[in-house]
């Protein structure tokens, strides 16, 4: 009886603070995880974080880092000039190892589908160590489309023991998969609180071509590529069509932080260079793409992250490629899916720019994927799990 009693004693009282360690490498990790980052802070009490960067990009991580005044613990600093998956992937694992068996963090936090996110989460779990997998249960079910990003996310889903699903539709998909759903906590996304803090209509570009563009009169259409399965001839159709739409609609320019992928850059160059109403730049830094995403007109892009954050500017996306991991967005009609096909992306980016009313629709939209107040959900999640907080995060609901 006394034995009991002190056993219960002893369980209730044995820990009152866990380790939190967070775990990313890209840019649009980076971006994500920051507000996580930043909420985790506001628990010393509770809470001791501790940030890992695997440094998988290197400068484009640093550029969010410094925005949102993250200074990482541990920093592996992976990143080499050809670097393939198999490198990121044993770099990964062999210093993520060497940091987990010195902090032993009661859980680790992954984000969404980098090479980075895979490692983070296999290295946990060859230490016993709980995976929390926040943006998880997004699905193309075509696990070579988005390469490797849909096996990335499907293989951290079987590891981890917290999902945190930005959307009920991918909340969905975990229970399809047999997830225990008191392990699935619906937050919105994280990238929606990250815009929130970053978006200034006071804004001023230090870049020069940015800055002097005239937003007030005309149309700015912004555009990304860069995913492998688009590199090559899917690409120059794309910038073929760019160039009929530049031909056709005079008060139209088009800015294009161009990827710094070889690849990339030659084909834009054959296709869109020197025309002077295309703007080629570097990629940008998260602050100014934010803002000038703010600013543009229409979206181009076979980015995924954009995908989330445009419909919250009230931008319409038009997405280039064929399958999305993010059906929300195409179901609520803040986005669409056309492809990579010239004719298809002409009429596409015409329909926009001349149907007042089809533009007006998808840019009014509620957006799906969040409310900026991701990040204390999954916070407060991680609380009511390991028994510190009685409070259970409510769940994230479009348009409330």
């Amino acid at each position: 009886m006394n034995l009991s009693f002190f056993m219960m004693y002893e369980v209730m009282n044995m820990k009152k603070k866990i380790k939190v360690m967070t775990v990313f490498g890209t840019r649009p990790e980076a971006i994500k995880m920051a507000p996580v980052v930043l909420e985790l802070e506001k628990y010393p009490d509770l809470i001791t974080p501790i940030v890992t960067v695997t440094a998988q990009h290197r400068d484009m991580l640093d550029q969010v880092l410094h925005l949102f005044n993250i200074k990482p613990d541990y920093d592996l600093n992976i990143m080499a000039q050809g670097q393939t998956l198999f490198d990121i992937t044993t770099k990964a694992m062999n210093g993520l190892n060497e940091v987990l068996s010195k902090e032993k963090p009661d859980i680790v936090l992954v984000h969404g589908d980098t090479t980075t996110t895979f490692a983070g989460a296999l290295a946990s779990y060859y230490h016993e160590i709980s995976v929390g997998h926040v943006e998880a249960g997004l699905r193309t079910f075509n696990k070579y489309s988005p390469f490797p990003e849909e096996m990335n996310r499907k293989l951290t889903g079987a590891i981890a023991d917290l999902h945190f699903a930005p959307t009920e539709t991918a909340s969905g998909n975990l229970k399809a998969e047999g997830v225990d759903c008191a392990k699935i906590f619906v937050t919105g996304n994280t990238v929606i609180d990250a815009l929130h803090k970053t978006v200034d209509s006071e804004f001023k570009f230090s870049n020069e071509v940015l800055e002097n563009i005239d937003y007030e009169n005309k149309r700015i259409i912004l555009v990304t590529t860069h995913r492998r399965e688009n590199l090559g001839e899917p690409m120059r159709h794309v910038y073929k069509a760019l160039k009929d739409i530049i031909e056709d609609f005079k008060d139209v320019e088009i800015v294009f932080p161009v990827h710094k992928n070889p690849k990339v850059r030659e084909v834009v160059n054959e296709e869109l260079g020197g025309i002077e109403t295309v703007h080629l730049i570097d990629p940008l830094d998260y602050e100014p793409f934010a803002n000038l995403m703010h600013r543009a007109y229409l979206v181009l892009t076979d980015s995924g992250g954009i995908q989330e954050e445009a419909p919250s500017l009230g931008k319409p996306v038009l997405v280039l490629r064929d399958t999305t991991e993010r059906p929300e967005a195409v179901k609520a009609g803040t986005v669409k899916l056309i492809g990579t096909q010239r004719d298809r992306v002409y009429e596409e980016t015409k329909y926009l720019l001349t149907d007042h009313d089809e533009y007006q629709r998808m840019a009014n939209t509620c957006n799906p994927y969040g409310d900026g107040k991701a990040a204390g959900r999954i916070v407060k999640a991680i609380l009511y799990y390991y028994g510190l907080s009685e409070e259970k995060p409510d769940s994230f609901v479009v348009g409330k």
